[in-house]
């Protein structure tokens, strides 16, 4: 039976009262010995106790308004169960051993091109990750170098907005562990349905926005699963992994997130210095729990600085360089999404993938003039031109005076 081992009251001296019996927890054994009547509530010395009970498992006491009680052995009945599939089964000690082995703790210079780091850290079937708020600081230069590079059989997790449409416009997405997969403003993906009733794409996890954020901090914490009320009483914990208790302490339902290990991540940050120290502008995503829950990390950034600059405001700085593998010099390397404080959204450019991303014969001709078509970021930028990207400038948000 699906049922979570629960031994949460296995402490010495605590009594649960079940009728005139008072029940004992004595490290590791259940224990009774026979109440004086008006005894509730009485926490008896364990010198006072006259008999054992082996038997029986302890039965919680339920007062008239208190949190459940439970007894060592029993077990906590699963209420619900997501039938969604845990694309990514975990190891919390290999992850854990992974980080303090394979993480550099040296200062070393991690600057390389975009495609050396897509080259050498995203590999064919792996389990990644691209962290962003809606087209906001997208990591699409990185993006689209793992479609110039073939990567196939991806595993992905997280939001999915431009960058995504493009690999599944490509044919690199074999399942999605997902929160959102849209264009915003412009309705669904033509490009997903289309991945979707191919068989492209096998499988479709939802999460909500917090849920998914929260299984990565699970990751970083080295447990589990966090609890959580996100998610409850909707169809998308139905079609989620995440499993329903009763908590111990309240009674109430919780939902219960597992943890998260992606292979690979990529971010894209407003500056960065050689070593990897990242610093973002505006909304921070879940960047911060995504950069520590991963395996490999690339980063790519608008501004690679001197680490003077990053000591400046070191309390900035959400990403610290030990947990990054690559750095990536990509200015505008959110276009045609946004960056907070550098450039606006080039909407001329979403609505051109959006209109040809309408049929698959669109959506290859887009790739090919925008993707294929160029070697790389600088090349991309070549092709938007001067003109546009000057105009984005002038659409960026500004701080208040």
């Amino acid at each position: 039976m699906n049922r979570v081992t629960w031994a949460w009251a296995a402490r010495s001296g605590l009594g649960i009262q079940r009728g005139s019996v008072m029940l004992f927890l004595p490290r590791g054994r259940v224990e009774a010995f026979i109440a004086p009547p008006g005894g509730r509530g009485h926490i008896p010395r364990a010198d006072s106790i006259v008999s054992n009970v082996t038997a029986q498992p302890a039965r919680a006491y339920r007062g008239p308004a208190g949190p459940p009680a439970r007894g060592e052995g029993e077990e906590m009945e699963l209420l619900q169960s997501g039938h969604g599939e845990l694309i990514q089964p975990f190891d919390l000690d290999e992850f854990r051993q992974w980080n303090r082995e394979k993480k550099l703790r040296r200062l070393t210079d991690k600057v390389m091109t975009e495609q050396e780091a897509v080259r050498q850290f995203v590999t064919d079937g792996c389990y990644i990750g691209t962290e962003l708020y809606g087209t906001v600081r997208c990591p699409m230069s990185l993006a689209r170098e793992v479609v110039r590079q073939g990567k196939k059989d991806l595993r992905v997790c997280g939001q999915g907005v431009l960058e995504l449409d493009l690999w599944m416009a490509a044919g690199l997405v074999k399942k999605l562990d997902i929160t959102y997969i849209g264009l915003e403003v412009y309705g669904t993906s033509a490009t997903l349905r289309r991945a979707v009733e191919s068989g492209q794409v096998e499988k479709c996890v939802e999460w909500s926005n917090a849920a998914i954020t929260w299984r990565m901090k699970a990751a970083a914490m080295g447990v589990p699963f966090l609890p959580a009320r996100s998610m409850l009483g909707t169809d998308m914990l139905e079609h989620s992994a995440a499993k329903v208790v009763q908590d111990p302490f309240t009674g109430i339902k919780v939902a219960l997130l597992p943890a998260l290990i992606l292979d690979v991540a990529l971010i894209h940050v407003h500056r960065a210095d050689k070593h990897g120290n990242c610093q973002i502008e505006g909304i921070s995503g879940f960047a911060g729990e995504m950069a520590r829950a991963c395996r490999r990390l690339i980063v790519s950034a608008e501004e690679i600085v001197p680490v003077e600059e990053i000591r400046k405001h070191p309390d900035r700085t959400i990403v610290p360089y030990y947990l990054v593998d690559a750095v990536v010099h990509a200015p505008y390397g959110s276009h045609p999404g946004e960056n907070a404080y550098l450039y606006g959204r080039d909407e001329p450019g979403i609505r051109e993938w959006v209109e040809m991303s309408k049929t698959a014969e669109g959506a290859q001709a887009y790739l090919q003039k925008y993707v294929y078509g160029v070697k790389d970021h600088a090349a991309y930028l070549e092709l938007i031109g001067e003109k546009r990207l000057r105009e984005c400038v002038e659409l960026r948000e500004r701080r208040m005076a």
